[in-house]
């Protein structure tokens, strides 16, 4: 990727100004650290600015349309799809002063909070007054809520509880063209006007930049129970996920692994769970906990009946955490098995994973190449990760072509979580149509008529 052009001197002289000295980066070595995501995609911006206010946002906002020069902004940037890559140059928003818990209020059950926070870090503070946030992204631990607004993040318990979309009450906002506005309410109902809110969470940094978050919160669950169960084949474990839907369960996660992933795991952590199992499903359950241990004990039956090898419970916080480890550890594990990989968070209805496993499986079979599956499998949002060097890069991209073609003939979405970005811009008009597309080209053009904010996301060759 190559930039168009660099800054003119009196310009990096305002971005000084705007965010103080210390804030303002443009040295090689500084601009490399905030070149890249987890795509390990690359292209180095021409500033880094580390603003501390939405009135520095909207000053550096105002500039950037004044001199036409694109603005991206960027959270932890452990993001999937390149979202937060300065792939056109311009100047980088980091928001690592923004991070503060600026409210959490157990009366009304929300939080005020700035897009810098990291994710887990709300949880905590949430559950030291015996509340909860659901939205459980397995980059937690260093993600920002930032970046899950722009890009909806799910996560672990999305099939219970939902994605970030669903606990956002409202925002604070710049606009592409430098105005601060403000989205929402501080109340479940609000529909005065457009939904703009719901228009901002998910929109990849395109539409605004996002400073300020409300988001509702929930009673903490009295109990969690966590268990892990073994099948000898991947068909006997996704089989389960029919038989939970079909006692009326609603478990608080459920994720599927299979045997390449398990094994990579566990090679990478130097732990054996599995004996040698060739799926893996783990669900928790939560609530009351009468209830939470009788949807677990019944879904343990439900798993022994579809041909179990091995079903371990979790007794204690270490036993979820181990078990929980073993899941959150698959992403950096599979590069023992290949120096890179297209990881794909497609999604389908939960009915037709079968049908998908067996598309995915084709698809390697015909390909040649290594293809690891796991992921959210209770809300249908299963991670395909094709596995590859460099020598086999075209192949790996023709498989991610034929697994997106397959999501679409079986009624899904090329991605449910991670966002379009650049990685998934080509693949696009596979699931939306033209008329779409040009629907939401003319929402960005409305709101950003400059191509200022992030330009080059989403869309293919959007100018």
């Amino acid at each position: 990727m190559t930039t168009e052009k660099p800054l003119k001197p009196a310009v990096i002289k305002e971005l000084r100004n705007i965010v103080g000295p210390p804030h303002l980066f443009t040295e090689p070595e500084e601009l490399t650290v905030y070149s890249y995501d987890a795509t390990r995609m690359t292209s180095l911006p021409w500033a880094v600015a580390r603003p501390a206010t939405a009135g520095e946002v909207s000053r550096i906002l105002f500039l950037a349309n004044r001199e036409r020069f694109p603005v991206i902004p960027r959270g932890a940037g452990t993001g999937m799809s390149g979202g937060s890559v300065p792939a056109r140059g311009g100047v980088v928003l980091s928001f690592e002063r923004m991070n503060r818990i600026l409210e959490v209020d157990g009366r009304d059950m929300l939080a005020v909070l700035e897009p810098g926070v990291i994710t887990g870090d709300l949880q905590k503070e949430a559950e030291k007054v015996g509340l909860f946030y659901p939205p459980d992204p397995a980059s937690s631990a260093f993600c920002t809520i930032g970046g899950n607004v722009a890009e909806c993040a799910g996560g672990l318990r999305a099939v219970k509880y939902g994605v970030t979309r669903d606990y956002v009450l409202g925002l604070e906002v710049v606009l592409p063209t430098g105005e601060i506005i403000r989205t929402g309410a501080r109340t479940t109902k609000s529909v005065a006007g457009y939904d703009l809110t719901r228009l901002l969470v998910g929109s990849e940094g395109t539409l605004g930049v996002v400073t300020q978050i409300t988001v509702r919160l929930l009673p903490l669950p009295e109990a969690v129970r966590t268990l892990a169960a073994f099948f000898p084949g991947a068909g006997q474990a996704v089989s389960v996920l029919a038989r939970i839907g079909a006692a009326r369960i609603v478990p608080r996660a459920v994720e599927f692994v299979d045997q390449g992933a398990l094994r990579a795991a566990e090679g990478y952590l130097q732990s054996e769970l599995s004996g040698g199992a060739g799926a893996m499903l783990l669900i928790e359950t939560d609530g009351p906990a009468a209830s939470a241990d009788r949807e677990r004990d019944a879904i343990e039956v439900l798993c022994r009946e579809a041909g179990a090898s091995k079903i371990f419970r979790a007794g204690s916080r270490e036993e979820q955490d181990r078990i929980w480890k073993l899941r959150k550890s698959i992403s950096p594990a599979l590069y023992a098995l290949k120096p890179r990989k297209l990881n794909e968070d497609i999604v389908v209805p939960v009915s037709r994973i079968p049908e998908l496993l067996t598309e995915v499986d084709a698809i390697a079979s015909r390909s040649g190449l290594l293809m690891v599956t796991f992921g959210h499998a209770g809300d249908g949002n299963v991670h395909v990760n094709v596995m590859h060097d460099e020598s086999e890069r075209t192949k790996a991209e023709q498989a991610v072509r034929e697994v997106f073609e397959a999501v679409v003939r079986l009624q899904g979405s090329i991605t449910g979580e991670h966002g379009v970005g650049l990685a998934k811009a080509a693949y696009l008009p596979l699931e939306a149509g033209p008329e779409t597309i040009a629907a939401m080209k003319r929402i960005k053009q409305a709101l950003d008529p400059n191509n200022i904010l992030n330009p080059g996301k989403i869309f293919l060759n959007a100018e």
